[in-house]
């Protein structure tokens, strides 16, 4: 009467044990799929993008170049900088984002400023430009389509990328959402900060500084004491109530 008992016991034994080593089994070749699968990402800064897509591609990577820089220290055509960060262990297929450098800023940037936004968007791209984000904003007196303002600023030096950001004039039925930013440079501070808050936007002195520094900011006439120097935003610039317009005063 024991032995079958016994032999019952053996058996579930047994099978328990299959159980947990087939458990054990599938959790050890999970853990070797997934480790076979992760990628170290190279280093890639500094190879030119046909080197670095191949490099990647061997590596079971994908390379995606989403943005272009210029750049006075690294060639053209050449890797700026990488995202995930060199050694970064991922997935097989991930995506690595890289910027390419287009190389030192040699274009002259137009002065699009007054000028219907088609024409002002033929310029640019004539000397390799592309608009970037355009706003528009009800302008009095302007016609529809003129661009109001640009950022970077005509003949700028130094820009990061090759696109320039129009402010556009909408048609004067529109709900303002903004406001083209006044210069306010020469004004006495009192008098600024007034212009600025009949349409709510608030001013604050960011810096006093002698009267005669212009900090690159042209003066339409000598600045007396207690007047504006320089703005931040610049004249033209879309502002909103939200804004907070940083002042620069003579003293």
């Amino acid at each position: 009467m024991k032995h079958p008992v016994l032999n019952f016991f053996r058996v579930a034994s047994l099978l328990m044990l299959l159980v947990v080593v087939a458990m054990l089994a599938a959790i050890t070749t999970m853990h070797f799929a997934i480790h076979g699968a992760e990628v170290q990402v190279p280093a890639l800064n500094g190879m030119t993008v046909a080197e670095a897509r191949s490099l990647a591609a061997g590596l079971g990577l994908n390379l995606d170049v989403d943005n272009r820089y210029y750049s006075g220290d690294v060639a053209a055509g050449h890797i700026l900088s990488q995202s995930p960060t060199p050694g970064t262990v991922v997935r097989s297929e991930w995506r690595v984002r890289v910027a390419e450098s287009l190389g030192p800023q040699k274009v002259e940037v137009p002065d699009t400023v007054g000028k219907e936004e088609r024409i002002a968007a033929l310029e640019l791209r004539r000397v390799g430009l592309e608009v970037g984000v355009t706003a528009q904003l009800p302008c009095n007196n302007t016609a529809e389509g003129t661009v109001l303002a640009q950022d970077p600023p005509p003949h700028a030096q130094g820009i990061a990328q090759p696109s320039i950001n129009l402010l556009v004039a909408a048609p004067d039925g529109d709900t303002p959402d903004g406001y083209v930013m006044p210069d306010l440079t020469g004004l006495p501070v009192a008098s600024a900060k007034e212009v600025l808050a009949r349409v709510g936007i608030k001013a604050s002195i960011a810096k006093v500084v002698e009267a005669a520094a212009t900090e690159g900011t042209p003066l339409k006439s000598p600045v007396k004491p207690s007047s504006v120097i320089a703005q931040q935003p610049i004249a033209g610039a879309r502002v909103d109530q939200n804004t907070l317009v940083r002042l620069t005063v003579g003293k």
